[in-house]
């Protein structure tokens, strides 16, 4: 069940158009489905977080934030211990149209530097003019990524739904699709159809995407190639390499090396 958040630095702030609050998640927190009034900056400055929509999911390392637009049901899932840090934001001033779905956020050393200063301001002080300038520098520092960078689109077939979730919460499952069929209920040809249906790809592709997405925040925070690729089901490094270059288009370290934020 949805509901509106309550925090109060949601409250109407009319002498500034951007407020920043800080939080601490556990391991495991689900913070629960809800929406906003305002659009949200979310970024975790530490910990590996899942923020949810209706129509997909987004697995984040440090380097990367969503844009949430105001009005849009979410959720978040804490990936080992969290430190949030949201930028709430009133769309009427900002001087540019912003996206008005969710959208993945490059987060450049300077945006870092930008949303902590921000936090630190007190939300009920009218900001002087050095924090003016912080604040109007905010939106002009963002990296809009590519449609559809780090994110999973949930399907609409609750059958299907029910194996996605499971596949997103352990990715090293190595189940069959025949096994598969026998957990939802639903043929193994019915599966392989709502796969394409829904995906436009074969359920072993999307199983690899799963995989791919999973590995990223995972590697973003330090842990071993070799861990993560026998999790996710890999009997050597190589062959997670492998797999990796084929859904991101680069070996993990490669990638790591372009899309650090520099």
């Amino acid at each position: 069940m949805k509901s509106k958040s309550a925090d109060p630095i949601e409250d109407p702030v009319p002498h500034r158009g951007i407020v920043g609050l800080p939080k601490e998640y556990p391991a495991g927190f689900h913070l629960r489905p809800h929406m906003h009034e305002r659009a949200q900056l979310i970024y975790a400055i530490g910990g590996v977080m899942e923020v949810a929509t209706a129509d997909g999911l987004w697995l984040l390392p440090p380097q990367r934030a969503v844009w949430m637009p105001a009005g849009i049901t979410h959720e978040m899932r804490a990936r080992g211990n969290v430190s949030l840090r949201t930028l709430y934001v009133v769309g009427e001033v900002c001087p540019f149209p912003l996206p008005t779905k969710p959208r993945t956020i490059r987060v450049s050393p300077l945006l870092r530097e930008l949303i902590l200063r921000v936090v630190q301001m007190p939300a009920g002080e009218t900001p002087d003019a050095h924090a003016r300038r912080v604040l109007a520098l905010v939106l002009y520092e963002i990296t809009w990524e590519a449609e559809g960078v780090l994110y999973l689109p949930i399907p609409r077939d609750k059958r299907l739904a029910a194996i996605c979730r499971a596949l997103i919460d352990e990715p090293g499952d190595a189940r069959s699709l025949e096994e598969w069929a026998e957990f939802s209920g639903a043929s193994s040809r019915t599966l392989a159809r709502l796969f394409k249906q829904e995906f436009g790809s074969n359920f072993l592709l999307w199983r690899k995407q799963v995989r791919a997405l999973s590995a990223v925040p995972r590697l973003a925070a330090g842990e071993a190639v070799g861990v993560v690729a026998a999790d996710l089901g890999y009997e050597t490094p190589g062959a997670f390499a492998t797999m990796f270059r084929q859904i991101m288009g680069e070996k993990p370290s490669r990638y790591f090396d372009k899309n650090a934020a520099t």
